[in-house]
């Protein structure tokens, strides 16, 4: 179950110092602005996604605010658990730790009954959305449990707007992480590894606009509005809202 809606805390300028944070889908939206916001915050960000292009002008952006980034190409619909343990050890080894992991990737093509679901497409965006979240997060966890204080922190969706009909594979998907951010969280409990959720309000993205494509975008926020949330949940601070999905809302 989501938190109420609440204001975003204030994030100190040394939140993530010291820290290193991996970051997928960082050339989308929120992924971009929280991959930004968290070296501003001192972190070394490590940029995962599948398109290189995008993945280098983020890259730039990010150098110029805080540590220098790192990039790892990788498309999470083709990936195997042996690579993502190959992510996984790289960037621990490489960079002296992995402290945070920020699930921003996410897959979605628009409305459609699930009966006229190409099958193929039902299979990748239920991969991507959340078999490969977790796969990843697998891989990371005995890394991550190297340190005092890391953060899993999984990016849902409105489980009342994505369960109902023609939101297919992504609705599905979304409302299993939610349950899984719930179910891990309860497992890692007594580690020093923590387990969250944010469930940011609708923000001005592609993958919106391909649900609401009449939708005027200047009424609802632009991503970055919600990128101190996600370093909010990565940073020690974000202790208290362990195994809950957190919906803070902002205004446009």
């Amino acid at each position: 179950m989501s938190t109420a809606p609440a204001p975003l805390p204030a994030v100190a300028p040394d939140a993530l110092a010291g820290r290193v944070v991996l970051v997928t889908g960082a050339h989308g939206g929120l992924g971009a602005e929280a991959a930004k916001a968290c070296a501003r915050a001192g972190a070394t960000v490590v940029l995962l996604g599948r398109k290189v292009p995008k993945l280098n002008r983020v890259y730039d952006a990010v150098k110029a605010l805080g540590p220098e980034p790192a990039i790892y190409p990788l498309d999470l619909a083709g990936a195997d658990p042996a690579d993502y343990a190959a992510l996984a050890e790289r960037v621990a080894t490489d960079l002296g730790g992995l402290h945070g992991l920020l699930h921003c990737a996410a897959e979605f093509s628009g409305l459609a009954p699930l009966e006229a679901t190409d099958p193929e497409a039902f299979v990748r965006t239920l991969h991507v959305n959340l078999t490969a979240p977790w796969l990843l997060t697998q891989a990371c966890l005995p890394w991550m449990r190297r340190h005092q204080d890391a953060a899993a922190v999984f990016v849902t969706d409105d489980p009342a707007r994505v369960g109902k009909a023609y939101w297919g594979a992504y609705g599905l998907a979304k409302q299993g992480l939610a349950a899984l951010v719930r179910q891990l969280s309860a497992e890692t409990d007594a580690t020093p590894v923590r387990v969250s959720g944010l469930e940011p309000g609708p923000m001005r993205t592609d993958l919106r606009a391909r649900a609401y494509a009449d939708e005027a975008q200047l009424r609802v926020p632009a991503p970055a509005a919600y990128a101190p949330a996600c370093v909010h949940l990565l940073s020690p601070a974000g202790a208290a809202r362990r195994g809950q999905v957190w919906a803070p809302r902002v205004a446009a």
